[in-house]
């Protein structure tokens, strides 16, 4: 197969990724998420949308989530907080191993003269187990950041439902386990490209392990690529929408019928927050093609692997050299 860059495994990623250009914004798929408490035919045409947009482009917008503005801006707040404290504040959280539930760490260049992003990764589901491990610097960053994760929470497991619908699985499938199942939140802080010159590239090229990834950006910086042109796309911050993107599990789960989205972050003359939730199950529940989607026309594609199998693989692996989880999931029939 030809393409228009390089090719890991069977993912693929157009050139420029050292080296940003200015690159044609992409228009993509606003979905309201009112619609899906609408009549049945209502939530139909809404059903069909996202999975228009998951087979087309793996990602889309949702507006009428039900987050307030209020608890949006109290997360973008809490996080902006956590990133004034100083280093060694910062340092009580600092951990090299990916194990850890809640981690800070620092995305450096050149020796570490330069620091492009700075991060925190915590779990946040079951909220109550987990949150008492989180930051206790600014003193209402638990508060801010809880009120925000139980409300992406709930936003998942509705674009779960749908997401399922549209697979034909019904939308119940597997609703107990992702109740239950893992939520990882990643809070970024991305530094001004005026004061990084040469630097441009935030966050190297990558796919998000989970199910899906509802990102809330504070502005632009992501970029994705566009599947039908095997080129990057700019996709802009919009202050009432909400951005998800389709994770490498959902692509194991729909035996491919959804690929996971490829999506980079690059760094523009503002100082950019991101606050991104990722969902999926259990650490040690297996995924698995649905028995549904498998069939003699469309044998069983990717091997079956749990939140810990990902966890195993990143400690080995730098995906910011080319190494995807994804492609140690797919099979010769994927």
């Amino acid at each position: 197969m030809s393409v228009k860059g390089r090719t890991i495994g069977l993912t693929c990623i157009p050139k420029s990724d050292a080296r940003v250009e200015k690159h044609e914004r992409i228009s993509l798929p606003m979905i309201d998420l009112g619609g899906l408490n609408q009549k049945m035919s209502t939530r139909s045409l809404v059903v069909e949308d996202i999975g228009n947009a998951c087979s087309r482009l793996g990602c889309f917008k949702v507006i009428n989530h039900g987050i307030s503005k209020s608890v949006i801006n109290g997360a973008l707040e809490a996080a902006a907080g956590f990133f004034a404290l100083s280093e060694e504040e910062k340092k009580e959280y600092a951990s090299e191993d990916v194990h850890q539930p809640v981690r800070y760490g620092v995305c450096t260049k050149d020796d570490r003269i330069i620091k492009p992003r700075d991060f925190l990764k915590q779990y946040a589901n079951p909220l109550d187990e987990w949150i008492k491990f989180w930051p206790h610097s600014p003193p209402d960053y638990r508060e801010k950041m809880g009120k925000f994760a139980t409300e992406v929470k709930r936003v998942a497991l509705q674009l779960m439902d749908a997401i399922f619908e549209s697979l034909g699985l019904g939308k119940a499938y597997t609703r107990e386990k992702l109740e239950e199942g893992m939520q990882v939140m990643t809070v970024n802080n991305y530094e001004k490209s005026s004061q990084l010159k040469d630097l441009m590239l935030g966050l190297a090229a990558h796919s998000d392990y989970g199910y899906i990834t509802i990102l809330l950006q504070s502005c632009d910086g992501l970029e994705i690529v566009d599947k039908n042109t095997n080129t990057w796309k700019a996709v802009p911050a919009e202050s009432e929408a909400l951005h998800v993107h389709i994770g490498d599990y959902l692509e194991v789960l729909s035996n491919g019928q959804y690929k996971s989205v490829v999506h980079r972050v690059i760094l523009n003359c503002k100082k950019r927050m991101s606050i991104a939730s990722i969902h999926g199950l259990s650490i040690d529940d297996m995924v698995i093609p649905a028995s549904q989607l498998v069939d003699e026309q469309h044998p069983k594609g990717y091997k079956d692997s749990s939140f810990r199998d990902f966890l195993s693989f990143i400690s080995m692996n730098d995906f910011t050299k080319g190494c995807n989880f994804i492609d140690s999931l797919r099979t010769d029939n994927s």
